[in-house]
């Protein structure tokens, strides 16, 4: 497996020198500076992949072109920006980047209530908890019947909740949910989420998941001519949020997803942090049934509640097991070998870390984005793989 790096560019604390300090070979990252929607010029690209191979490091993997809403509702100008997708590409084609993770959440893309979660040995972790989610769903943004999408447990824990925080307590987990995280695709303030929701409601969960097959049935071709796996990233978490159509949460999700548009340039991020928030959701055998598929892994892991609240975990160390994930994924490597298939190798990224160290306390780190918790992520993965690679020798 190639080991890869998020960058959010020039401006991350985490420098290109640091990735290749940390043993990784691959980059991935975006033009975080265009416009949701805007054409990605090819002498933009060329520009980021020059700046990447300047430091011996490959840019192996766009996350992401992000998708303007207009192409989720269909709506508006649709047709404008999904010609401007096509466009960019093909330039990223040209540029030889063949590899696009992309996502179609609505309105919020992956979200936690608490970004600062202390651990027992004192780092910080990302956290999602239910009851403050309904807390904020329910009482401070007073979503029009939101009360009927919780357990009564649920609502009860969260009125409690709320009537015991603080404003700056509200107003920091209202931040954590609709501001955005690192890789998303906007924020919002109060008003603006309440209609964007309702635009998605309306919509229903099969109108939206046609709405994607419609957006594929118009890429994919073009991604095909210019040599691109797209390989779209699981819901984050993978449930309904806000009373919002889900459609990438499940095995059966993807496999609609991929039977719809039949063609191998139509593909999976399989991200093992996002689908395991789910126990139904059995990662060895998803390998397993949509191997060729899966361009892209995101190898990270949590601890799940009874009640859909989650931690992200040690990477080794959560509900999901990792090791044999891993085997999987290393025996799909084989059979693409055996196949004499140009892709063998997948790319994947430790995906967010720990804050540890004397990076607890700055605050320009990204959530989820230290570097030595994704470093030592990366290394307990590696010691893995490459045991792994020993023993089946």
């Amino acid at each position: 497996m190639q080991e890869t790096w998020r960058w959010f560019g020039p401006t991350d604390t985490v420098t290109l020198k640091n990735i290749l300090q940390s043993g990784a070979s691959g980059v991935v990252t975006s033009l975080h500076h265009v416009a949701t929607g805007d054409v990605w010029e090819l002498d933009e690209i060329l520009k980021r992949k020059a700046c990447i191979e300047e430091q011996g490091l490959e840019w192996s993997v766009i996350e992401s072109i992000p998708l303007h809403n207009d192409i989720k509702t269909r709506s508006k100008d649709c047709a404008r920006y999904i010609e401007n997708y096509k466009q960019s590409l093909l330039n990223a084609g040209k540029a030889g980047i063949k590899t696009v993770c992309y996502n179609f959440m609505p309105v919020v893309d992956w979200t936690r209530t608490n970004l600062l979660y202390e651990l027992p040995n004192q780092s910080k972790a990302l956290r999602f908890e239910m009851s403050d989610f309904a807390a904020y769903d329910v009482y401070y943004l007073q979503r029009e019947n939101a009360e009927s999408d919780y357990q009564p447990e649920i609502l009860a824990k969260a009125k409690a909740r709320f009537e015991a925080m603080t404003e700056l307590e509200k107003e920091l987990l209202e931040k954590n949910i609709i501001a955005g995280l690192p890789g998303g695709e906007g924020s919002y303030d109060r008003q603006g989420i309440l209609a964007a929701i309702t635009e998605f409601i309306q919509l229903g969960t099969e109108k939206f998941r046609e709405n994607l097959f419609e957006f594929l049935r118009e890429i994919i071709p073009v991604a095909e001519s210019a040599g691109i796996n797209m390989c779209i990233h699981p819901d984050d978490p993978p449930f309904s949020l806000f009373g919002l159509p889900r459609v990438v949460s499940t095995a059966s999700d993807v496999r609609a997803l991929l039977n719809a548009v039949p063609s191998i340039n139509n593909g999976l991020t399989l991200c093992a942090g996002s689908f395991g928030v789910r126990g139904d959701n059995n990662l060895v055998e998803m390998v397993t049934e949509f191997g060729n598929k899966i361009h892209f892994v995101h190898l990270r892991n949590v601890t799940r509640d009874a009640d859909g609240s989650f931690c992200e975990s040690e990477h080794l160390a959560g509900d999901n097991d990792m090791v044999g994930l891993i085997q999987a994924l290393l025996n799909e490597e084989k059979q693409r070998q055996a196949c004499g298939s140009g892709d063998s190798n997948i790319a994947m990224r430790p995906d967010h870390g720990h804050l540890l160290g004397d990076e607890i306390g700055k605050d320009n780190i990204n959530p989820g984005y230290s570097f030595a918790g994704r470093m030592k992520g990366l290394a307990e993965l590696r010691g893995v793989i490459h045991t792994l690679n020993v023993i089946n020798q």
